[in-house]
């Protein structure tokens, strides 16, 4: 048998945060290819490497000896930024958030239930940024805007169940370029939007 080679033995480099970029950057693909191209370039990133990255992702969540949720971002984007108590119902709760280089208005926030359990994590606008003028369905281009953002902007609006992991969806209402109000489905990955779909007007028979 041939002796191993030279990297046969060479330990696995540590999951840093360009590498969680870009499992971002993956999940993202599906919608906006070229976005993310884009995106993966600023980065000096291949597609190789992006699918490597999330290949290791998975695994790390998946593992029998997987570490809990605040434990798991602590040691690949180390101290968070922020840790700010945040009162959901009853339940005290904890949103954790760091800075994303390839986003820097925007921050990744983990919300962690008592115990430590993982309720949420996505993308969110950081404290001392603007936030997107949306007034009109044109202004809901890609990653223009969050979940939370949307719904605000255009409340009363509807969650949907998302399509996969990571994933979310909202139903609203929102005035076209003419004015007319449209019956709209916004799609969301990590929290940022992805891709809208105007289903009809308002008064479309059926809608509710």
């Amino acid at each position: 048998m041939p002796p191993p080679g030279p990297s046969a033995n060479r330990p696995r480099s540590p999951f840093t945060p360009l590498d969680f970029q870009l499992v971002l950057l993956r999940r993202m693909a599906d919608h906006n290819p070229d976005l993310v191209a884009a995106a993966r370039r600023e980065l000096g990133a291949s597609i190789t490497d992006m699918r490597e990255a999330n290949k290791r992702w998975q695994a790390m969540l998946r593992s029998p000896h997987a570490r809990a949720a605040a434990t798991r971002y602590r040691s690949v984007l180390g101290a968070p930024e922020s840790t700010t108590p945040r009162r959901i119902g009853d339940l005290d709760c904890e949103a954790l958030r760091w800075p994303v280089p390839l986003w820097p208005d925007l921050r990744f926030e983990v919300l962690l239930a008592p115990h430590g359990a993982l309720w949420n994590e996505w993308l969110v606008r950081a404290p001392d940024a603007r936030p997107p003028a949306l007034r009109t369905v044109d202004d809901l281009t890609p990653w223009s805007c969050t979940v939370d953002e949307a719904a605000r902007a255009f409340a009363p609006a509807r969650p949907l169940e998302g399509t996969a992991p990571t994933r979310w969806g909202l139903a609203f209402t929102a005035p076209d370029g003419q004015g007319v109000r449209r019956r709209v489905v916004a799609e969301f990955t990590w929290g940022l939007l992805q891709r809208t779909a105007i289903t009809g007007p308002e008064d479309a028979p059926g809608h509710r």
